[in-house]
């Protein structure tokens, strides 16, 4: 190091007084962090608990819950209602109530395994089983310690109120388990010594234990739930202690929440629920390990971090003392040389840098040009076909087309036959030159490029003025005339101008370009000099114009019925072939011929071929002759319109049988309260919106206003009758309650049923 070794010991000193200053704060900030960590570790097993038992609650509240969405249920409500008459079960009913209950077990898995038992017609449903002898269900699912006739006395014979039993032994189909049960009859008032139904819900206790796994799992030890009573609800783990013997246990206080006995640290908390008491014991060399780890890792860290921080300070100090070294001696090497030194080497490089930095900025302003240039002409030539590659592209070009619609115009310089030459070639690139800059002195900066020798194509993209008015024909048309009267005034130079359709997306700009060729090759077909617009143009065409997915739509539109639709598309193929079209004779011929093969194709289908019309289509449709233009128009759209009406006709005659058929069957079904617009789209075999609407468009009324008039209807014979009183009329015609019966009676007729029944004379 030499004459240079202070340098390297005042960065090294200054290194390790860094290094050292931390490790003060971290000695200090350990011996803290270790109380706060043993302290953490109880608080977090405490909190651990406490989740577990409001986790628990939860699912148990959410259990009760859903005995009080079975309480009321109105198709269990139907079948603890119902009186069982021996030989007729309400198998619909019960296949209801069984599609009801499939999916709780779906959200809650306290809801795996439970059963309703329906008194009146001793019959259990569970989630996709219906057992009509109670025997059936005890030989797959029972307690282990209870006969059937015990379970059937003290379970299904007795009215229960939220009721839990304890931890029992229990067989599911062969497999031993033990669960914890809920039981809870209904109705909820129920104080009978048998209530009309009750739901048994079984709770694997494996189930309860996962939720305290998340304690013994973590920390070992064990955990358990009891109850009020101090039945064992759940435990998990390994040596569970007497809770006897515990209780007894002078040093244990079962007032604290957390205490430490016999090694363990046992948690304690009991529920304002339901009184249940959650106990957990964890080892306390697992409780405390975090903080035994926190104590041999700082050890080791800080000794690590103290050897590794000495090297890296020798080596920082070396490293940063190094350049001034070597600065120093290429100063004293530089110093040598008379009228130079180090720094006027480093200025020197600087302002090269510099230079070339702007040489390199000048060359990017001047390539500028030539990159927006290769921009437009990509996108004229259609290679960016996405509005993302056009933005991408337009970004790394640092351009833009300042606009999504406008036009494309292509001028044409006029007066150069030859340009094989070069004195040609140079007035032709003086004449672009003038036009272009002459455009831009009149309206500003606008999007041009050269294409050949004497063409120029310009991008009028619309973009907002001072206004708000957008860039449109009427100024394009004005611009382009005062360039073409100051070229000739001050130039002598003449162009012919063509203008493409208007685009309205930026992928639009190559169509728009492929027009304004099309109107190009027309002015100069025509020998015109002005602007020539492309809907002016009428250029021979030596093919006709109907494309596949034209005939497509066309077929689609007659075998649907929409004649206004099907007209539209014929008259668009007649009029882009006549009018913007001027096709030889054998291309009409074709293109007649065409025409008809597509009709031919929809006159072999089954809707036309069952119709009384086919013959006289098929005869219309071979007679067509490509005489008159108009003609062949007009008997092409009759044919159309008499297709669509086949087809239209053929579709109000299957509606009419789908009306008949509802109609039919709710006749037949109005005395059933499930009757609804779900079912009768099931009869019919279409959906339930189509049925609605077409219902009203064949009738004029709603399903449902039918359906109620079917039943008045029949509920005002019966009354007449005088056989059956309001109840059972009610009941016949198809309401759930006689209540509502009379409220939908006094609604139609405007009277009470059994003032009805008094003006009737009986």
């Amino acid at each position: 190091m030499g004459k240079f070794t202070r340098v390297f010991r005042s960065f090294l000193l200054s290194y390790i007084v860094i290094l050292i200053i931390p490790n003060i704060a971290l000695f200090v900030s350990y011996r803290t962090s270790i109380s706060v960590t043993e302290k953490a570790s109880i608080e977090n097993s405490v909190t651990q608990l406490a989740k577990t038992k409001e986790l628990l609650e939860r699912r148990m509240a959410e259990v009760e819950g859903f005995t009080r969405q079975l309480a009321i249920n109105p198709d269990l409500s139907v079948l603890m209602n119902e009186r069982n008459t021996g030989d007729q079960t309400n198998v619909y009913g019960i296949w209801k109530m069984l599609r009801s209950i499939l999916t709780f077990g779906q959200t809650n898995d306290f809801l795996q395994q439970f059963y309703i038992y329906l008194g009146n017609y001793d019959v259990i449903l569970t989630p996709g089983s219906a057992y009509f002898r109670p025997e059936h269900y005890y030989e797959n699912f029972r307690y282990a310690d209870q006969t059937f006739t015990d379970w059937k006395q003290s379970v299904l014979g007795q009215t229960h109120r939220s009721e839990i039993m304890p931890l029992r032994p229990f067989l599911n189909k062969g497999a031993e388990t033990a669960v914890v049960t809920y039981m809870q009859s209904f109705p909820l008032d129920a104080f009978n010594s048998s209530s009309p139904a009750l739901v048994v819900i079984m709770i694997d206790e494996k189930t309860i234990a996962s939720l305290l796994a998340g304690i013994t799992d973590r920390y070992g030890g064990w955990t358990q739930i009891t109850d009020a009573q101090g039945r064992t609800i759940a435990s998990q783990g390994e040596g569970i202690p007497d809770l006897a013997k515990l209780e007894e246990d002078g040093r244990y206080d079962p007032a604290k929440v957390s205490q430490f006995h016999e090694g363990d640290l046992v948690i304690t908390t009991v529920s304002d629920t339901n009184g249940w008491v959650y106990r957990a014991g964890i080892p306390r060399k697992v409780l405390l390990a975090d903080a035994n780890h926190v104590k041999r890792m700082t050890w080791t860290g800080n000794g690590i971090a103290l050897a590794v921080g000495l090297l890296v300070c020798l080596g920082l100090a070396y490293r940063n003392s190094a350049p001034i070294h070597r600065l120093i001696s290429a100063f004293g090497a530089a110093g040598k040389e008379p009228g130079r030194n180090e720094y006027d080497f480093l200025h020197g490089n600087i302002a090269e840098m510099l230079h070339n930095s702007n040489r390199l900025e000048s060359e990017l302003r001047r390539q500028q040009p030539l990159i927006r240039d290769a921009f437009l002409k990509r996108l004229l030539s259609g290679e960016l076909p996405s509005r993302e590659e056009i933005v991408a592209a337009a970004t790394q070009a640092n351009t833009g087309i300042y606009g999504n619609s406008g036009y494309v115009c292509i001028l044409q310089i006029q007066g150069y036959s030859g340009k094989g030459t070069v004195e040609i070639l140079n007035e032709l690139n003086a004449a672009r030159l003038i036009l272009k800059q002459s455009l831009t002195d009149l309206a500003g900066f606008t999007l041009m490029t050269d294409w050949g020798a004497d063409r120029i194509v310009i991008l009028f993209a619309s973009r907002e003025t001072e206004t708000g008015a957008a860039v449109g024909r009427d100024e394009i048309a004005s611009l382009l005339d005062q360039l073409s009267r100051h070229a000739f005034e001050e130039y002598r130079i003449t162009f012919t101008a063509a203008v493409g359709e208007r685009f309205e997306a930026e992928t639009g700009v190559s169509a728009s370009y492929e027009q304004a060729k099309q109107a190009l090759e027309y002015a100069l077909h025509s020998d015109r000099k002005s602007v020539v617009w492309h809907e002016e143009t009428r250029l021979e065409s030596a093919t006709y114009y109907y494309p596949l997915e034209l005939e497509q739509r066309l077929l689609g539109t007659i075998r649907a019925g929409e004649t206004e639709e099907a007209l539209r598309i014929v008259e668009t193929v007649v009029t882009t072939n006549t009018v913007q079209r001027e096709l030889s004779v054998e291309m009409w011929h074709q293109l007649v011929g065409e025409l008809k093969g597509t009709l031919l194709k929809l006159i072999d289908q089954k809707t036309f071929l069952e119709s009384g019309s086919f013959e006289s289509l098929k005869d219309r449709i071979i007679a067509v002759q490509p005489a008159d233009k108009r003609t062949l128009q007009r008997e092409i759209e009759q044919i159309v319109a008499a297709m669509c009406a086949v087809v239209e006709g053929r579709k109000n005659a299957s509606h009419s049988r789908i009306v008949e058929q509802i109609k039919a069957y709710v006749g037949e079904n109005y005395g059933d309260a499930e009757l609804t617009l779900y079912r009768i789209a099931e009869q019919v075999e279409r959906p339930e919106k189509y049925i609605s609407q077409l219902f009203k468009e064949a009738t004029g009324s709603n399903l449902s206003d039918y359906l109620e008039t079917v039943r008045m209807d029949q509920a005002v014979k019966l009354l007449v009758e005088g056989r059956y009183t309001v109840d059972e009329i009610s009941a016949r015609v198809g309401y759930n309650s006689s209540h509502s019966f009379r409220r939908a009676f006094k609604r139609v007729t405007g009277v009470s049923p059994s003032s009805y029944r008094e003006a009737a004379g009986r």
